[in-house]
């Protein structure tokens, strides 16, 4: 892509371009295995404040348009463009008084190595830290470099690490238009639009509601940590969509997370290569039904007043977008040879012979893996032909999950996820918290004063979530903390900054899925008797291991009042076996044989129900859980 300040020529489409600006442990996880946990903690966090002079850059570029001899025409305002926000940062905490601990080292116990990849005795690395990661404060008492590791990484990996942590992607278009890189990516998405026929531009019809349209930017990545390219992506607002009359049919599925993991555990166990590939512009293959009109994309305007895009072609942000892509190219997989799993309607499988190859689709990203290189060199060079792709080489960085290999396996984790939340936050210098939540938190939804932004608890709430990917660890705080969303307390707050200081402990954390590990799924289930005050309804809890690695886990406040722990603890045991009979079915759609899957429960009231015919007044309302279980212990 050019980085250039060239205008390129447009007199032959619909759309300008974008005029540039004026305004200025012991055990290292070799080859490419994984993991650095950051701490660092400033009692403060510093502000930026940068004032430039506003200046005002107004350029019109008008071009021919082919069907009715319209002219679009673009207009900036790059005053406001130029104009930098500073960022207010949360102040951390105050430090609570010392106190004198003993003088003896703290060690992690041994069986934690399998989980935990930063131990904190490890001896720390001088690999340069990102800008964004640095203590804001000098003389800071917690250096976040004191809690970044790199020595576990290789040399390779330590490159993609900096080259991701070294780049910040703008939220909106006045931070993106200042850049000619982002300039030049928007104008490469207009023309692409273009090429494809997505809209044409006429007058709006009577009784006809235009909907907005705004961009989004991402950085692409090559598997060697380079920048292979920057992508501006324009989406529709499709919440002002109305159904009936915009839209109707819109699921489409994605991967599920427990898949992904459990493809990856394959993968490190067996030794198969993963690769990954990307569609360029995959929604634009979509064909559109219904009949859409969008306004001009921000930063384009057209030389007659009241023209809109009548979209032609599903775009990013509609509704019924994905189900129009994702059945596009399912037609396509099943025409190559593949099967659709029915476990998990994203992944597909092709059987030939010994040989497997695996695909799992999450909108227009793809994981594949297999037993064959061959085979995945071939399907790729058949998506090539069909779809416009990326090769996206080896896979690095999957929907924010970084991935490392090595030899001896798999390691995932979010690191630069947690760093940008901490960052965020104003949290880059906070002491590190010991554990994440208190085990009597005593938090209540009626309980001291509201907090004064919502917004910003609902969002950093949504982000713990997304982190409990890779992080089961915080699985039950997150669980509790987002039952507060709708009217947040001060309180509720101050319990998601300190699960922030516990993640600033502990940034690099995550799973490793080792190589030669068996094929062995064990389940491990639990459950919280009437710990809710005001429903006093149980919590279910339960976690599943392949290999003795995490795949799946889930923290969940139960539907129904349990009258007992056995009760509770058995309403537990049918969630885990229904998690259980799911990975049983992924399994088969692979044609991967599994030992019996074992099941693990610490209650001897709910084993006894689960394992003899036991029924009385204390079961009558539990009997399809009894049955359910019963069946499934026998076979």
């Amino acid at each position: 892509m050019s980085e250039e300040n060239e205008i390129p020529n447009a007199a032959s489409s619909d759309m300008v371009t974008i005029p540039p600006s004026h305004i200025m442990d012991d055990d290292k996880f070799d080859s490419q295995e994984a993991a650095g946990t950051p701490r660092d903690n400033s009692g403060t966090s510093a502000t930026t404040c940068i004032d430039k002079e506003k200046q005002t850059h107004q350029v019109i570029i008008s071009s021919s348009d082919h069907d009715n001899g319209n002219h679009v025409e673009m207009e900036l305002d790059m005053g406001a463009a130029s104009q930098a926000v500073g960022e207010t940062s949360v102040p951390t905490p105050p430090f609570e008084s010392s106190v004198r601990r003993g003088a003896r080292p703290k060690r992690q116990p041994v069986w934690h190595k399998d989980y935990t990849v930063q131990i904190n005795t490890m001896k720390i690395n001088t690999f340069p830290v990102a800008p964004s990661s640095q203590s804001v404060e000098s003389g800071n008492p917690y250096p976040l470099s004191h809690y970044v590791k790199y020595n576990c990484f290789s040399v390779h990996h330590r490159a993609f690490i900096a080259a991701i942590s070294a780049t910040k992607e703008p939220n909106t278009f006045r931070e993106a238009v200042t850049d000619p890189k982002w300039r030049a990516a928007m104008q490469h998405e207009i023309d692409a639009l273009e090429r494809t026929g997505t809209w044409i531009i006429q007058d709006l019809p009577p009784g006809k509601k235009p909907i907005y349209c705004k961009w989004v930017y991402k950085i692409k990545y090559k598997s060697d940590g380079s920048i292979d390219r920057y992508k501006a992506r324009l989406v529709v607002c499709g919440n002002r969509q109305i159904q009936g009359i915009d839209y109707d049919e819109t699921f489409a599925p994605v991967a599920k997370m427990v898949t992904v993991r459990t493809i990856l555990a394959i993968a490190a166990s067996r030794g198969w290569e993963t690769h990954q590939m990307d569609v360029d512009n995959a929604f634009l293959h979509g064909d559109l039904q219904e009949e859409v009109y969008m306004h001009l994309p921000p930063g384009y305007s057209s030389t007659k007043s009241g023209q809109v895009c009548k979209l032609l072609r599903s775009l990013y942000g509609l509704r019924q977008a994905p189900r129009c892509w994702f059945s596009k190219l399912t037609n396509a997989l099943l025409s190559y040879g593949f099967s659709q799993s029915h476990a998990d309607y994203s992944l597909f499988t092709l059987h030939r012979g010994d040989h497997l190859l695996c695909i799992l689709v999450y909108v227009d990203d793809l994981l594949i893996t297999g037993t064959s290189p061959e085979m995945i060199s071939m399907f790729k060079s058949y998506l090539a032909r069909t779809f416009p792709v990326k090769d996206l080489g080896f896979m690095k960085y999957f929907l924010g999950l970084e991935v490392a290999r090595s030899p001896r396996g798999i390691f995932l984790c979010q690191r630069k996820y947690v760093l940008d939340i901490l960052a965020e936050t104003g949290l880059t210098g906070a002491k590190p918290a010991d554990f994440p939540m208190p085990q009597n938190h005593g938090l209540q939804s009626d309980a001291g004063p509201f907090f004064s932004d919502p917004e910003r608890y609902r969002r950093l709430v949504g982000k713990l979530i997304y982190l409990t990917l890779t992080r089961p660890d915080i699985n039950y705080s997150v669980h509790i903390l987002s039952q507060f969303m709708q009217e947040p307390r001060q309180a509720h707050w101050d319990a998601v900054i300190r699960v922030l200081r516990y993640l600033k402990g502990h940034p690099g954390q995550g799973i490793v899925y080792r190589r030669d590990s068996p094929l062995e799924i064990l389940g491990y289930c639990d459950s919280d008797w009437a710990s809710c005050p005001k429903t006093r309804r149980s919590v279910t809890g339960y976690f599943v291991t392949l290999g003795g690695s995490p795949i799946s886990w889930r923290t969940k406040k139960q539907a129904t009042v349990s009258r007992s722990s056995a009760e509770a603890e058995y309403r537990s045991m049918a969630t885990l076996t229904c998690e259980l009979l799911w990975l049983r079915s992924l399994f088969s759609s692979l044609r991967i044989k599994l030992p019996p899957l074992k099941l693990f429960c610490d209650n001897k009231a709910a084993l006894h129900i689960a394992s003899n015919p036991v029924f009385h007044e204390r079961t009558k309302h539990i009997e399809l859980d009894c049955h359910f279980i019963r069946d499934h212990v026998k076979s």
